[in-house]
Order: C-alpha cells, then sequence, then structure tokens
C-alpha cells in the first residue's frame, strides 16, 4: 500500500452541510475501492492566489489516504466531473506526519 496525501478546494459558496456530503461521498469512493483514509482534516474557508472558476476564496478539504493507484485513479476520474469542486491535488508520500496541524488557530499554537 502506499501513502497519499489529497486535498480537494470546494467552491466558495459550498454549505457546511454540502461539505460534509462531499467528505462523506469520496470517503465511501476511496473505502470502496480498496482505500483507507489515515486522517481527515476541513481546513476551511481559505484565499485563493488567483480566481479559479470566478471564485476568490474556497473550502479546502484534506485526507490522508493508504491505497494504491487505482484507488486514486477512480477517486479523480470522479472529481473530474463534480461542478462543486474547483482543484484537487493528490501527493504520494513515503510517511504521514500526523502530529502537526498547519492549520489551527495561531493563539492555540502559541499556547502550547
Amino acid at each position: 500500500m502506499n501513502f497519499y496525501e489529497h486535498t480537494l478546494i470546494a467552491r466558495q459558496d459550498t454549505s457546511p452541510s454540502q461539505i460534509k456530503q462531499l467528505q462523506e461521498k469520496y470517503t465511501k469512493i476511496i473505502e470502496g475501492n480498496d482505500g483507507n483514509i489515515v486522517k481527515f482534516e476541513s481546513w476551511g474557508l481559505m484565499n485563493l492566489s488567483y480566481l479559479i472558476k470566478k471564485n476568490k476564496k474556497g473550502n479546502y478539504l484534506h485526507f490522508k489516504i493508504e491505497g494504491n493507484g487505482k484507488t486514486i485513479e477512480e477517486l479523480e476520474k470522479i472529481e473530474k466531473i463534480d461542478k462543486n469542486l474547483l482543484r484537487y491535488l493528490t501527493v504520494k508520500v513515503k510517511k504521514f506526519d500526523l502530529d502537526t496541524d498547519y492549520f489551527a488557530k495561531k493563539d492555540e499554537s502559541i499556547n502550547k
């Protein structure tokens, strides 16, 4: 099994319930194709560096996936036709960093 970090950017007008539905939808796809989600993070609404399909912001969803190439192939095939997504990116990694929370609130990281 290989390790992948997969990030989705959903449209800025996506409601929290729709984001939950996206998470569940892609979780089922990953698990249905012999994959395993090690960790899921919702990074929230953030500014984009440039306009993507007339959107200035996007909702970021991040999956840490254990699976094979077929799992990622099926996942990306479905993401290409999903109108709620602006972009997606998959990166193969050697191991996961499960300890660091890069998008924690700044005041929380100071108190640690």
